[in-house]
């Protein structure tokens, strides 16, 4: 590849900058099966590079990237390997195997970097260094550039990503602080990838927008339209990730299972009865209260200290006289509580579905107690089996409820959306006729006992 000058790397205007922009796009499958189709389909829509994934390099080995070769004949390969050692070695093997760019971490020793940039030229190929997990990524991407690699890599890891952490922060600062040719990884969608080329990047890799969307072509295209002509196309956004002011949207998109997988199959509350007809799903920040069984003055209580949006969560440590009813439930409807948790008993059934109010409880009940004034509100309480501190997040819907730490919030939301979109494009390969045990390759990764 020719050499570009500092400033058509990083000035003039952005129609300038994007003349030559590149969409890469991220296979991290751990099936060559399945990355194949996605690849074709990305590829139909416009990118420019087909990366073979770390994840997938790790399943199948150097063979994912011969097969890619081979189904694309005429593209460019791009081996992430993420070496860290053995450059030349680990270099040489992705090269011969049909790539044409290999990916060495930053973090290596120079002579890792040195090894494995004589092999590439050797070989032909070009080296990309990944600048992930590195603090002074200016300093670090100049040094690489007196090896002779010919890319730096901007990458946020997803772990990062999960809390939130962009590389829109750092990429002017490393766009006028290095000239050489910068890809950037890391959450990119299409209302994001054109101000990655603004800002100086020359290279945008995308993986979950493209490969776990229900229609990959279209999806590409939206991302090469952003990238190469600065269009960004009107439709819903997938892959965003949410911060602290989002959470609720993020929580409502999802299902309970979706959260539960994101949490690895934690956060379940247990023994509880759902009680609602309409209204099936709410999620909100726990206002939490703790009672006797039958005293039902702090549960009431709770309805006025509570913000709008929170979810009262009542610990009646499985009490069988009703703390709950009608009337609570009305008064909750009004000030705007979306749903109701106890780990107790409720009562007046008919009347809390006929106004089409959620409520979880333990049992349901005719009888209630009196109001005694027991207990206390926003401490740390026990329901359904989980901790829940004052401000955590409630989720529920038809499949029961979940507890998430305020403190994990942001970033159990975010895995929660990776899940979901995994599974939907799981579920478009299903209808295409493949089953779930073939998709999931269960014999292949079956552990025999």
């Amino acid at each position: 590849m020719e050499p570009e000058s500092k400033d058509s790397r990083h000035g003039g205007c952005a129609g300038e900058k994007r003349k030559g922009a590149i969409v890469q796009v991220a296979l991290d499958f751990t099936s060559i099966d399945r990355a194949l189709p996605i690849a074709s389909e990305a590829v139909k829509g416009g990118v420019d590079w087909i990366e073979a994934g770390t994840p997938l390099i790790k399943a199948e080995g150097v063979e994912a990237i011969r097969k890619l070769r081979k189904a694309f004949p005429g593209s460019t390969i791009v081996a992430d390997m993420k070496t860290m050692d053995t450059g030349a070695l680990e270099v040489e093997m992705a090269l011969k195997a049909g790539a044409n760019i290999v990916t060495i971490l930053a973090s290596a020793d120079d002579s890792t970097v040195e090894e494995g940039v004589r092999a590439a030229k050797k070989y032909n190929g070009s080296i990309m260094v990944d600048l992930i997990g590195v603090q002074d990524i200016v300093g670090r991407a100049r040094r690489m550039k007196e090896i002779g690699v010919d890319y730096v890599c901007l990458h946020i890891g997803i772990d990062q990503q999960m809390r939130g952490v962009s590389p829109l922060e750092h990429l002017s600062e490393l766009a006028q602080g290095v000239d050489i040719d910068i890809a950037v990884a890391g959450g990119i969608t299409a209302s994001t990838a054109a101000t990655v080329i603004d800002k100086g990047a020359k290279v945008v890799i995308v993986g979950g927008a493209i490969t776990k969307a229900k229609e990959v072509e279209k999806a590409a295209k939206e991302i090469v339209d952003a990238v190469k002509k600065g269009v960004v196309s009107a439709g819903e956004e997938r892959h965003v990730r949410h911060t602290e002011e989002t959470l609720h949207e993020a929580f409502m998109k999802v299902s309970t299972s979706n959260i539960s997988d994101a949490m690895h199959r934690q956060g379940a509350m247990h023994g509880l009865k759902a009680l609602f007809s309409k209204t099936r799903k709410f999620a909100g920040k726990a206002f939490t209260v703790r009672t006797m069984d039958g005293d039902w003055a702090k549960p009431v209580e709770s309805i006025e200290k509570a913000p709008p949006g929170w979810v009262i969560v009542v610990d009646v440590n499985g009490g069988q006289t009703a703390v709950w009813g009608e009337l609570a439930s009305w008064s909750c409807k009004i000030k705007g509580i979306p749903g109701v948790v106890i780990d107790g008993a409720v009562r007046d059934v008919q009347d809390i579905l006929a106004m089409d109010f959620p409520v979880y409880a333990r049992h349901f009940v005719p009888n209630a107690g009196e109001p005694r004034g027991y207990g206390d509100t926003g401490g740390i309480i026990t329901c359904g089996g989980r901790t829940v501190k004052y401000g955590d997040w409630i989720v529920a819907d038809e499949s029961g409820v979940v507890v998430v730490p305020q403190e994990k919030a942001v970033e159990i939301a975010n895995r929660a959306i990776e899940v979901m979109e995994s599974e939907d494009r799981i579920r478009k390969e299903i209808q295409g006729g493949k089953t779930l045990s073939v998709i999931m390759e269960l014999s292949k990764w079956e552990i025999v006992r």
